[in-house]
């Protein structure tokens, strides 16, 4: 009998964790919403980034287009002010900023090629390009990490990002732990606790990016942001809990 019940406990906490992973996962109750697929929510939540190639002027032009493949409706990446693959000049950021959370994005690429990304503390971009896979490519840790799984759904089709970040430790103004990360993507877990060594792509890219060549690290949160490329790369469903990582781990599930 203690056997049945110890099968249905673990039972129950694993369906309750897969609930709250891939696409259509519903948040928390301890989340909070960050897009709900509303312009007012956009607006409420997010800005432009002000980095050193910003091009783009509030309110923001990211516009709330019908959802493509179910009801309800979401946010197109495809900002003007972005065309030709000019990244970081019409980025938008949360205006709340964080450090250890968990994360929850879903995002849909409408045509072959399209490029956007996800980026934790304004700093570390989880890659979102179709058609390649690779250090650059979909669902990498940009220039480190290699998912170690091909969960892609594939262009016209919703996939989801469910991260577990710990952000950078310092003491006394030093750096004493770099970074760490869990991804799983639409239910795969493809970087398993990973460490994260610098920002890449320069001062257009993020906080910290042009601080030592990315490697200056510096002690401040950082909103979630995501990429405009000048795609057509839609987002839905994005909410964060706050955490309060003292363990040196990110697993979770």
């Amino acid at each position: 009998m203690k056997n049945l019940l110890l099968l249905l406990l673990i039972f129950l906490i694993h369906t309750h964790v897969s609930a709250q992973m891939g696409v259509g996962a519903k948040k928390p109750a301890k989340a909070q919403m960050l897009f709900d697929g509303s312009k007012e929510m956009l607006h409420e939540k997010w800005t432009y980034w002000k980095g050193p190639r910003l091009k783009a002027e509030l309110p923001i032009k990211w516009q709330i287009v019908k959802d493509p493949v179910d009801e309800g409706f979401a946010m197109n990446s495809n900002d003007p002010a972005a065309a030709g693959g000019l990244y970081g000049a019409a980025d938008i950021v949360t205006k709340q900023e964080f450090r250890d959370f968990r994360l929850h994005v879903e995002f849909l690429v409408q045509n072959e090629g399209g490029n956007s990304g996800v980026y934790l503390q304004n700093r570390y971009e989880i890659q979102i390009l179709d058609g390649d896979y690779g250090l650059h490519g979909m669902a990498a840790i940009i220039n480190e990490h290699l998912p170690t799984v091909q969960a892609y759904n594939g262009t016209g089709k919703w996939n989801a990002y469910d991260i577990m970040f710990r952000a950078a430790r310092f003491k006394n103004g030093q750096l004493t732990e770099k970074a760490r990360v869990t991804v799983y993507f639409n239910g795969q877990k493809i970087h398993e606790d990973k460490e994260i060594q610098q920002v890449w792509g320069g001062p257009n890219s993020g906080l910290d990016g042009g601080n030592d060549g990315g490697k200056g690290i510096t002690d401040l949160p950082g909103g979630i942001k995501l990429q405009a490329e000048g795609h057509d790369v839609l987002y839905r469903n994005i909410w964060i809990r706050e955490m309060k990582l003292n363990k040196k781990s990110t697993d979770f599930r």
